[in-house]
C-alpha cells in the first residue's frame, strides 16, 4: 500500500482539501480514522462495508489497512459528495462505491455478511440496527463513532446516542469495548 508517510493514506490530502472546499463537516477526525485502518489491517482478505462514506476520508483511511485480496463496499446518499471519494478512490479495484439511501441498501443487501461494518450514519446505527448487525459474521467487527456530545448533534441527539449504547449493551450475541477516546468510539465483535 501506498502512503504519503507512515500515518496518513495517499489520497488523504487531496480528499481533506476537496472536503473542507465543499463545506463537508461531518467528517470522521484522524484518530479514529487511523483507529479505522489498524482493525482493517486485523481482517485478511475481509468483506469490509462502511455506512455513510461522506466523501471518502474515512473510506482511504479503511482501504489503506485493508489487504490486496479484501473489498469494501461503501454507501452513501449524497451524490455531491460522494462524486469526492470517487474522484480519489475510484481506481482502488477492492472498493466499490454505491449512491443510494442506506434504509434502502440494508434492505436490498440484508442476506450478506461482512467481517467488518463501519456505521458513520443513521442506518446501520439509530436506524436498522437489527438488520446490520445481523449482517456480521462471527468475530466481525461493528464499529460507530461520534459516541460522546458534539457540537453539531441536533436537540434530543444525545438521548437517542444514551438509548443506543444501552441497546448495544444490552445485546447477548456481542462483546463490545466504549471509548472514551477521539469522538467516542464503540467497537462491537459479533460473538
Amino acid at each position: 500500500m501506498n502512503k504519503t508517510d507512515n500515518k496518513y493514506p495517499t489520497a488523504y490530502a487531496s480528499i481533506k482539501e476537496a472536503t473542507t472546499m465543499a463545506g463537508f463537516t461531518m467528517a470522521s477526525d484522524v484518530l479514529t480514522c487511523s483507529l479505522l485502518r489498524t482493525l482493517a489491517a486485523s481482517k485478511p482478505g475481509g468483506k469490509f462495508l462502511e455506512l455513510g462514506t461522506g466523501t471518502g476520508l474515512s473510506t482511504s483511511w479503511i482501504l489503506d489497512g485493508m489487504d490486496s485480496s479484501s473489498t469494501l463496499i461503501s454507501v452513501d446518499n449524497d451524490p455531491i459528495f460522494l462524486a469526492i471519494a470517487q474522484a480519489n478512490l475510484a481506481e482502488d479495484d477492492r472498493l466499490d462505491l454505491v449512491c443510494v439511501d442506506g434504509g434502502e441498501w440494508i434492505e436490498e443487501n440484508k442476506a450478506k455478511k461482512y467481517d467488518y461494518v463501519f456505521a458513520d450514519t443513521w442506518h446501520g446505527k439509530y436506524l436498522m440496527l437489527d438488520e446490520t448487525l445481523a449482517m456480521l459474521n462471527k468475530g466481525a467487527l461493528y464499529i460507530i463513532d461520534d459516541m460522546l456530545p458534539q457540537a453539531n448533534w441536533p436537540d434530543g441527539h444525545a438521548e437517542k446516542a444514551s438509548q443506543l449504547i444501552a441497546e448495544l449493551e444490552r445485546r447477548q450475541d456481542l462483546t463490545i469495548t466504549k471509548q472514551d477516546w477521539a469522538t467516542g468510539i464503540i467497537i462491537a465483535t459479533k460473538q
